[in-house]
């Protein structure tokens, strides 16, 4: 490739720049190859050989390959390593590109095959069964801001669904982080501060195209029938689709009907929430130790994906919660229901994923009979449900949604043969007897086999070569081949035979009787092939026409087995349905946390369970004691309890009076974000300040060791202030957990505030950790019983205790860290109080006209202002 790029590397520089910055899967016969970088980068996350081909200005030009019938499998480590593939494919054959030649009057010789970019293979646009995860749902989200909103639009295009929503800017983290999108689209002139986005032309973005191509998508002259969509939304709408068509170069995925979000239907958290309570993943980024991974008992992958949805978004409707409660537990009560309905959603394929495929042009046979199957067992289980008395509203509406797709189902059991392949290519998908004309060009193929059978054996006989066998091969189709030895009998002239082939110990003829058996299992052959492509793409048709009511199917099934499955993980667990209330108070008696719970009994130890009483008398409770002993999971299990019941779930409690929440906000443990140049006081104080700022009464915040990540006395005051801005200020239900015990001055001057401790006990000098919980303030933290028991060494701990004991002496002669604290007023009294004096001065201030002031009038002015300000002192 030195000096003018060859003709093949022209065309693959000009696919490149359409291709940007991913990766450009060229294929080249029976690989995709890659070039230049992409070589490299490639050869880096695959770990696969990286080579050299030719040169490209006089340096040589890096390249590796990866065959085509294994590229799934390195497409799919190439997205988690969080690269992008363009998928170049030939879009013409050999011939045609000859015959294209011959008529542009160019040389046939030189000619290249033409390619062209088919698709951009993305994080957020894959369909593939190989490149998702099963449990997991794989969202696009496109942002558009839009004045003083922000529009969201979201789908996972493995089923078509869509979402749109709006929310204000300063809510857009807290959304993305219930989303937890696999790829974000933003307009270029968007700027967050992150590199995770992809940014799109700004024009994408309007809300007028974005209108008008739901419209178009849904065959509708108006959306008012699909939802009430605002601006933002629409806008976001239109982003979310130019980027799918530009994905799919133009072949959109399959899109259900988008479903508009209200902003206050679900409990709002935090992405730092979630992150601390570990719901969808654990600290380690993992899915063992989640929330997700101790409740999880779905029988489809479907149900497990509409249980993360239901735990990352849980409802913030009375109505609603109580109308799934209902539906597990009528599951909980009949045990033999629900292992029945298990049993039958076992066997019941990903239908929605399956119709995904299919209505982005990427489905199969197999997925074909995937809906059969699917719709199948779907059937069964309305029957079941429909035998069940007293069924619950959501349950008979899912059964509903079950039915009808009686014709469909028929049609394709009797076309499909019981397992179709995942391939179409080769044929025998259809099955025998569904089409009398393809099964007389099958038995044609068949009996032509068959007499090349014979005429193998005929041919032995007449030349006397037990040997003789007749083969196929692509590049020769049917041909003769005998050993070398016998090789001269079979050439003479008035043999019958037509020499093909010398190969090193064998040569190859053909004959009259061959080709013409040959060319009659070839026509036969590429007639059934056609013939069944037909049937595929009628079959398809059906299927696409009846689309929405077979996703409406695929979401019934696996909201029913979300409410079987909680159910069956309530009966493991012991777990008790809650009563939910449309009043602030968590009354939890035995509560426990379900995944430490669950830890314990792996290892057959028991989990000491705790109660929870707030109320709008007692609605803040200020938690001391040692560390270790038990504070944090405290704090997390009535957070999991009410964030589960919201969701629809039994709770891990012996019984729970739960009122529902607006928000739930949780600032548990913190570590330094190193990326963002924030310490751990820096991340505790970002988080606090969210809590302080966003929070209302109705409101569920835990609260844990604020003020711990600068000095003592700094510490100790910000929690001060924190805990008397949570209580005078958002008057919001709240667990504090700390270690100043000179909080505990606050329970005389708070009324809605209340002590309790985590018991430890110390014995011959060990220190024992209860993990109960009790009434009254902790007599001192045990930090150096902790330290012992981490295993500090005794010196250490020794001189320790003597600086610990000089510190308390001196604090006992001051009157305490905390002394005169009891005076100050409450937070509310001394902010109001420091307004009022800021607003006298500050009108005074803002009356001046400084401009218009002389030099004298200005130093007249300000000796004015001082007196003033002395006599306010006074």
């Amino acid at each position: 490739m030195s000096g003018k790029p060859t003709p093949m590397m022209e065309q693959y520089l000009a696919l490149k720049r359409e291709a940007g910055d991913a990766l450009l899967f060229y294929r080249m016969g029976d690989f995709f190859e890659l070039f230049f970088d992409d070589a490299r980068v490639a050869a880096g996350v695959l770990d696969i050989a990286l080579t050299s081909r030719g040169e490209h200005g006089g340096e040589p030009v890096p390249m590796c390959g990866v065959p085509v019938h294994a590229a799934e499998g390195y497409l799919a480590r190439l997205i988690k390593g969080g690269c992008r593939v363009a998928i170049a494919e030939q879009t013409e054959t050999p011939d045609e590109a000859k015959e294209r030649a011959r008529r542009e009057g160019k040389p046939v010789s030189k000619t290249l095959v033409a390619r062209d970019i088919v698709r951009f293979v993305t994080a957020g646009t894959l369909t593939e069964e190989a490149l998702l995860e099963p449990r997991r749902a794989n969202l696009l989200v496109a942002i558009a801001p839009v004045r003083d909103a922000v529009g969201l639009a979201s789908c996972d295009i493995s089923t078509g669904r869509m979402e749109l929503e709006e929310c204000a800017p300063d809510r857009l983290d807290a959304a993305l982080a219930r989303l937890g999108a696999s790829e974000i689209v933003a307009p270029d002139d968007w700027d967050d501060g992150t590199d995770e986005v992809i940014a799109r032309p700004r024009a994408d973005f309007r809300s007028e195209d974005g209108e008008a191509r739901l419209k178009q998508l849904h065959g509708v002259a108006t959306l008012d029938g699909l939802g009430d969509f605002t601006r933002p939304m629409l806008a976001a709408a239109g982003g979310l689709i130019a980027y799918l068509d530009h994905a799919g170069r133009g072949q959109l995925p399959f899109l259900l009907p988008p479903v508009a979000r209200g902003s206050g239907a679900h409990l709002a958290m935090d992405a730092a929430t979630r992150t601390s309570l570990e719901i969808l993943a654990a600290q380690n980024g993992g899915r063992e130790g989640s929330l997700i991974a101790c409740v999880d008992r779905c029988a489809t992958g479907a149900g497990a994906r509409q249980l993360a949805e239901d735990l990352s978004a849980p409802l913030a409707d009375l109505g609603a919660v109580e109308e799934r409660l209902a539906a597990v537990h009528h599951f909980h009560v009949d045990p033999l229901l629900r292992a029945d309905l298990r049993a039958i959603l076992r066997q019941a394929p990903d239908i929605g994923r399956a119709l995904g495929r299919i209505g982005a042009g990427r489905g199969s046979p197999r997925d074909l009979g995937q809906i059969r199957d699917g719709l199948s067992e779907a059937r069964r289980v309305r029957d079941m449900l429909s035998q069940s008395a007293d069924l619950p509203p959501l349950l008979d509406r899912m059964a509903g949604a079950l039915g009808g797709h009686g014709a469909l189902v028929d049609h394709l059991s009797r076309a499909l043969v019981p397992s179709p392949p995942t391939e179409r290519s080769q044929g025998g998908f259809i099955a025998e007897g569904y089409d009398h004309a393809l099964d007389a060009l099958r038995e044609t193929s068949g009996n032509a086999r068959r007499a090349i059978a014979a005429l193998e054996a005929k041919y032995r006989d007449e030349t006397e070569t037990a040997s003789l066998k007749i083969k196929h091969n692509k590049v020769l189709g049917y041909f003769i081949e005998v050993p070398a030895k016998h090789g001269d009998k079979l050439m003479a002239p008035d043999s019958g035979f037509a020499h093909r082939q010398t190969m090193a110990g064998a040569v190859r003829f053909n004959s009259v009787g061959l080709h013409e058996e040959a060319s009659r299992i070839a026509e036969a052959g590429a007639h059934a092939l056609a013939a069944e492509e037909e049937h595929f793409e009628q079959l398809v048709g059906e299927v696409c026409t009846d689309r929405e009511a077979i996703a409406a199917t695929a979401a019934a099934l696996a909201r029913i087995d979300v409410s079987a499955a909680l159910a069956e993980r309530a009966v493991e667990g012991d777990w008790s349905r809650p009563e939910m209330l449309d009043e602030p108070c968590l009354d939890v008696t035995g509560g426990r946390h379900p995944v430490v719970e669950q830890a314990l009994a792996k290892a057959g130890e028991r989990f000491v369970a705790n109660d929870c009483a707030l109320g709008p008398d007692d609605r803040l409770w200020l938690i001391g004691g040692p560390n270790m002993g038990g504070k944090s999971t405290f704090l997390r299990q009535n957070a999991l309890i009410m964030l589960l019941a919201q969701a629809g779930s039994f709770v891990p409690a012996t019984s729970a009076k739960i009122g529902l929440a607006d928000r739930l906000f949780s600032r548990v443990g913190a570590s330094d974000n190193l990326a963002r140049g924030r310490s751990t006081f820096m991340v505790e104080m970002v988080e606090t300040a969210a809590i302080l700022s966003q929070a209302t009464d109705r409101s569920f915040v835990i609260l844990d060791e604020v003020g711990r990540g600068t000095s003592t006395y700094d510490g100790m005051a910000l929690a001060w202030a924190v805990v008397e801005a949570v209580h005078e200020q958002l008057a919001c239900r709240c667990l504090f957990a700390t270690h100043y015990h000179e909080l505990s001055r606050l329970a005389d001057t708070c009324e809605a505030l209340s002590l309790h401790h985590v018991r430890a006990r110390e014995w011959k000098g060990d220190l024992v950790l209860l993990h109960e919980l009790a009434k009254g303030a902790a007599d001192r933290s045990y930090g150096l019983s902790v330290a012992k028991l981490a295993g500090v060494p005794a010196p250490v701990i020794k001189r320790a205790k003597a600086v610990l004991d000089k510190l308390e002496k001196g604090r006992a002669e001051t009157g305490g860290l905390a002394a005169g604290l009891g005076d100050l007023p409450l937070f509310a009294a001394s902010v109001e109080a420091a307004e009022e004096q800021d607003d006298g001065l500050g009108a005074l201030i803002d009356a001046i006209d400084v401009d218009a002031l002389s030099p004298r009038e200005a130093l007249e002015k300000l000796y004015e202002l001082k007196a003033q300000a002395a006599e306010r002192k006074v």
